[in-house]
């Protein structure tokens, strides 16, 4: 709940000067219920339900001319107590009802058309969608390199089988509820606010059931499990979020089902690093390969593939190899594969090769004989006593 304190300017709410005519401060609102009721913001309701309540408040005060000079004067202070200038206790659904009308209540049509178009509406507009679920799946680096499609089993609410999802036991129908005939709001008034809230007796449904259905006990819903296939387009990042639309649970009253959200995983590789499209994988060869050069063979995410190395090859070098990575999500290209070469030093060698590594570093005047810690200690003694 806002505070006085920390309650925003009511001007700043809806984005308008203070001098603003009233076509103006309605444009806004318009704009900005829009933009933020609960409906259109399935992923981030909870905020969207305070800045609608926000948005609502500060349209219910500048929107009366009384009101507004009592605010232009007082701030919030002079709206203690004012009814309508306080909502944070109010459902989102009856300040909706309240400002454009319920069920087969008037209100402002043209505005709720203009918030749902396309959507299926909600309490008051019509059968509201059901809810979205959210199902978390982990593939391989592999999987998303080549793209898959994988097969998942969830749980959700279908609609009763009995009864159709109606709640009512076979050969009996819903009533209309008598307490709000049937509307799934009740009206009272305020002084001259008048608020629109959800029936207690039906819960906003409008209709009651005297017989449930056993089945369901009434609820119109069964818990089920439901197996769906899953596209897994290639090149897919780690936690896509892939959209199933319909596939969530089915909406009150024959209202449209709610979707799907998979959010897919992508396991870390043993051997790879992934860096977008990109891949890398560090490969190690000998000092005498890294001198004098030669050809490798390097592991993709598929097969093997050859790779020169060129002659004085340092360690830790880098050496690429196009179009060995990861193909673009959108189709554009893929990505390429980088090698980090690094000089392996053997943990054992034959006389042989010891004879041979200590006429090289005779050549390379490197001295191999130890250095006493003695001279050591003596030349770092002198290095900080200059």
């Amino acid at each position: 709940m806002r505070t006085m304190a920390n309650k925003r300017d009511y001007y700043e709410v809806l984005g308008v000067q203070k001098d603003a005519q009233p076509d103006e401060i309605k444009k806004s609102f318009r704009e900005a219920a829009k933009k933020w009721h609960p409906d259109r913001n399935p992923d981030n309701k909870k905020e969207a339900e305070t800045r609608f309540k926000e948005i609502a408040e500060a349209y219910s005060v500048l929107s009366d001319e009384e009101k507004r000079r009592r605010y232009d004067q007082f701030g919030h202070a002079g709206m203690q107590g004012v009814p309508g200038a306080d909502f944070s206790g109010v459902s989102v659904e009856d300040l909706f009802a309240s400002f454009f009308g319920g069920r087969g209540g008037g209100g402002n049509g043209s505005l709720f058309e203009e918030l749902f178009a396309g959507q299926g509406g909600g309490r008051y507009g019509g059968p509201a969608q059901g809810a979205s679920l959210r199902f978390e799946m982990d593939i391989t680096l592999e999987e998303a390199a080549q793209g898959v499609t994988k097969k998942i089993e969830i749980a959700r609410d279908e609609l009763c089988e009995d009864c159709k999802g109606n709640g009512a036991k076979a050969g009996t129908t819903p009533a209309s509820c008598n307490y709000c005939r049937g509307s799934g709001y009740v009206t009272r008034s305020q002084g001259f606010f008048t608020m629109r809230t959800t029936c207690p007796r039906c819960g906003g449904r409008g209709v009651t059931i005297e017989s449930p259905c056993p089945g369901c006990k009434g609820t119109g819903r069964q818990r089920k499990k439901i197996r769906l296939e899953v596209p897994i387009p290639a090149g897919v990042e780690d936690n896509t979020r892939i959209r199933l639309a319909g596939q969530g649970e089915p909406g009150e009253e024959g209202g449209p089902r709610g979707d799907l959200y998979v959010i897919v995983r992508v396991k870390e590789h043993e051997f790879f690093i992934r860096r977008g499209r990109d891949l890398l994988v560090e490969m190690p060869i000998a000092y005498t390969m890294a001198v004098l050069g030669g050809e490798i063979e390097v592991p993709t995410l598929d097969k093997k593939v050859k790779l020169s190395v060129p002659k004085s090859t340092q360690s830790g070098s880098m050496l690429r190899l196009r179009g060995l990575g990861l193909p673009d999500v959108g189709g554009y290209g893929k990505g390429d594969l980088f090698v980090r070469v690094v000089i392996e030093t053997p943990k054992k060698i034959n006389k042989e090769q010891e004879e041979l590594l200590r006429k090289l570093a005779e050549l390379e005047h490197v001295t191999t004989k130890p250095t006493s810690q003695s001279s050591f200690f003596d030349k770092l003694r002198e290095f900080f006593t200059e």
